[in-house]
């Protein structure tokens, strides 16, 4: 479920100030793979501004979290929208993993009669159903999903970026 969310979210929510001050990579990346292509823009605080693409090349961790490397390729402008210069080089983003959902109780009731004395109760079928929302801010929706899903053994941030370089590799060959 962790990697449908991630899939899902492969618009891969890079943070904007990552990008600017990302360093290059000294280690040769893999063709990147033109389909998950994700716009960047941004501001500078003089007026100019940058509009490009990161095409992600491959995953990896480091210090526990998920980071994208990839080609960011883009034109920065002046205040006046002239052409300033362009921009191609390998950078790493942090990746953020998109809101994920369990369910935390599906429980159906069938139809009830109850005859207290003289107090008829007819209730049709109930059908229950309480989801958990993982989320930044959401305490309780993390916490009842975090044990939820305490003995399914989820990936690491490394377990996760090996199987997201995998699908890489996979749609780098279609």
């Amino acid at each position: 479920m962790t990697v449908v969310a991630v899939l899902a979210a492969l618009g891969l929510s890079f943070t904007g100030a990552g990008m600017a001050s990302a360093a290059p990579s000294a280690q040769a990346a893999a063709p990147p793979v033109t389909a998950l292509a994700t716009p960047i823009t941004g501001t500078a605080e003089n007026g100019g501004s940058f509009a490009g693409t990161f095409t992600p090349s491959r995953f990896s961790s480091q210090n526990g979290d998920l980071v994208a490397t990839g080609v960011l390729t883009g034109t920065v402008t002046d205040s006046s929208g002239a052409t300033v210069g362009t921009v191609t080089r390998t950078v790493n983003a942090p990746v953020a993993v998109a809101a994920a959902t369990c369910r935390v109780l599906d429980l159906v009731l069938g139809p009830l009669h109850l005859d207290l004395l003289g107090l008829v109760v007819d209730l049709n079928q109930v059908h229950l159903v309480i989801t958990a929302v993982q989320a930044p801010g959401n305490l309780l929706g993390n916490l009842l999903c975090a044990i939820t899903h305490l003995l399914d053994g989820n990936p690491t941030a490394g377990g996760l970026a090996a199987l997201l370089n995998a699908i890489l590799a996979l749609l780098g060959r279609g």
